[in-house]
């Protein structure tokens, strides 16, 4: 067993990488210091190595994975009830979703800061919160409220002396004035900033910084000097493997090469760009790519191309406008959150008074009631005596026909959701960050049902599924449907689990089992059977029903397009797997893996696949 001070040291050398944007050596020393911690029992430590993963992962483009640290270093901190460290990681989450275009996701977690802070008073938490707020008021334009919340936070910063801090706010105000076209303003902070940075060595900050400066020539068609910011940003973004800045400034450089005239080059900066959006999953970053594209193929004359894109930038526009609605939303209610609770009280106090008041009068009536029904109860004892036994009756049947009625909506619905739909009448849908999807699909479906009778048919896939399902519940996975010969099952939904990745291999490697076996009995008596490829990702999804009849609990978004994928380019009789899910579930003893490389997946490009077996 290594000593504390050593994994103290392991932890500080790790932050030194971090700080220097060496990630990868990062990771590997604060998973070093982790192991020493938890052979310590240091769960606050431990937290902070998770804290700090997550941060590397973030600053690489690897949200998921990022997101995934975050809520393992919350759950350290729980065990210690270390209120300060909830806090602050809560608010790096946040920072994350807002990186992904998730703002409602991110306000509610600033707000759960705030909540928080109202007990533990943490001056500079507070100030990184309410900048943060501004954050999201800046993306969605409302400008002004973003410059206030960021005063606000530049005067907690300046009585702090967090010169790291001030440079980060003069930044962020520094592109909002970009926005307002204050350009002179801008550059004043933006160069105030990038000289902080500079003193500092602060590559996060500075790379921040550049891209900004970038952005304030291109507004202005200082194209020259924009393309030597961009440059900049582009090369300290492959020195840090950021790759969130790699594919703005590829996009941004295509756009610059553009307005130049250098069409050609504007395709190929941009088609790296929107490579690496893909990758991340950034919406916004995928439009910026598709509009460039669309320009440069429309000035090259490539019609059938432009269209392509064109279409592809309207789809993402839609998507974003679909979730700038809902932040609208979030944030108006944000912004009268004081206003409500103060009504909230009043209101709370004022139905007290009420209550009291019918309280005193209900007495007094009761009081009356009670000598007049005197005479009634005699006369109606006698009724009520015969019609017991049939109430009685009546209420048993209703009783076994509810508990049919809630066997059949179990059946359908996960626990969770019907309860949801017996009190609301209705199921609000629900972002999920990390849900596993599994897809089944009988390889050469066709061709093996042919040789067999209707009735046989359904007979072999009812005994397929049945199994499936049965596994499913072993795993605490939930299964989602059947379309034909395919079977889909989720982990992770409606209810989050921490060992929902690991399970969601185990019921594939499972089913893929199963499928053998009954392959040797089919074959035993002559009777067809059916191979089976099988595929798991895993990633953000939104899970709701649809419909007002025939309820159907379903899921929606790119994690299960790019499940799908996974499965079709899998192989029978093995559990296919994306480099996503193989990165959150590598370190699983009871798993080896086998890496395919990248291969080719329809309407998703080059893909990253692994092959899953139970280790032996």
């Amino acid at each position: 067993m290594g000593s504390k001070s050593t994994a103290d040291s392991l932890l500080n050398i790790g932050i030194k990488q971090q700080e220097s944007g060496n990630f990868a050596e990062s990771v590997l020393y604060f998973n070093k210091s982790l192991v020493s911690y938890y052979e310590h029992k240091d769960f606050k430590k431990a937290g902070d190595c998770y804290s700090y993963l997550a941060i590397s992962y973030s600053l690489q483009g690897n949200y998921i994975q990022s997101l995934s640290y975050f809520e393992k270093s919350i759950s350290e901190y729980k065990k210690v009830r270390y209120k300060l460290g909830i806090s602050s990681v809560t608010n790096n989450m946040g920072g994350t979703y807002y990186y992904l275009g998730k703002f409602s996701q991110a306000l509610s977690c600033y707000q759960k800061v705030l909540e928080i802070q109202t007990e533990i008073k943490d001056p500079k938490t507070i100030a990184i919160t309410t900048q943060n707020i501004g954050g999201i008021y800046s993306k969605l334009e409302d400008y002004t409220s973003a410059l206030k919340y960021y005063r606000k936070a530049y005067n907690v910063y300046t009585k702090l002396n967090d010169v790291k801090a001030i440079a980060q706010n003069l930044n962020s105000t520094g592109s909002i004035q970009v926005r307002l076209k204050d350009f002179d303003l801008a550059y004043e902070n933006l160069s105030k900033a990038l000289q902080v940075a500079n003193e500092q060595n602060d590559k996060q900050i500075r790379i921040e910084v550049l891209n900004n400066l970038g952005t304030l020539f291109y507004e202005q068609s200082d194209y020259s000097k924009a393309l030597g910011y961009f440059n900049n940003t582009l090369q300290l973004a492959k020195e840090m493997n950021s790759q969130q800045y790699i594919g703005d400034s590829q996009i941004a450089i295509g756009n610059i090469y553009a307005g130049q005239g250098k069409n050609k080059e504007a395709v190929k900066k941009c088609s790296e760009g929107f490579t690496i959006a893909q990758k991340i999953g950034s919406l916004s970053l995928k439009k910026d790519a598709c509009d460039c594209l669309y320009h440069s193929y429309k000035t090259l004359g490539d019609d059938k191309k432009a269209l392509a894109y064109y279409e592809k930038s309207n789809i993402f526009e839609d998507s974003l406008n679909s979730k700038e609605t809902s932040n609208r939303m979030m944030n108006m209610e944000f912004q009268k959150q004081q206003l409500t609770d103060s009504i909230a009280y009043v209101k709370k106090e004022h139905t007290i008074q009420l209550k009291h008041k019918e309280e005193v009068q209900k007495k007094e009536k009761q009081r009356n009631a009670i000598i007049i029904s005197l005479g009634f109860i005699l006369v109606l004892a006698g009724g009520l005596w015969n019609r017991l036994n049939f109430v009685k009756k009546s209420r048993e049947a209703l009783r076994i026909e509810k508990d049919r009625s809630e066997e059949l909506l179990l059946n359908i619905l996960p626990e969770e959701i019907a309860e949801e739909l017996k009190q609301k009448g209705s199921v609000n849908a629900r972002d999920f960050n990390l849900v596993s999807i599994l897809f089944t699909d009988f390889k050469s479906f066709t061709q093996t049902a042919e040789k067999m009778s209707p009735q046989s048919l359904v007979e072999e896939i009812n005994v397929c599924f049945k199994a499936f399902d049965l596994i499913s519940e072993k795993y605490k996975i939930e299964k989602i449907k059947t379309i034909g010969d395919s079977y889909m099952a989720a982990g992770g939904i409606p209810k989050p689990d921490q060992n929902s990745l690991k399970n969601i291999v185990l019921a594939g490697l499972e089913m893929q089992d199963f499928m053998a076996e009954r392959k040797n009995e089919n074959m035993q008596t002559n009777r067809p059977a059916f191979e089976m490829r099988l595929g798991i990702h895993a990633g953000p999804i939104v899970a709701g029903i649809v419909g007002v009849k025939k309820f159907q609990y379903d899921v929606w978004g790119d994690t299960v397009n790019t499940a799908s994928r996974i499965e079709s380019n899998g192989m029978v009789g093995k559990v296919n797997i994306s480099e996503s899910l193989y990165l959150l579930i590598k370190n699983e003893d009871c798993f080896s893996f086998e890496y395919r490389g990248n291969i080719q997946a329809k309407g998703k490009g080059e893909l990253k696949m692994y092959f899953v077996e139970a280790s032996s």
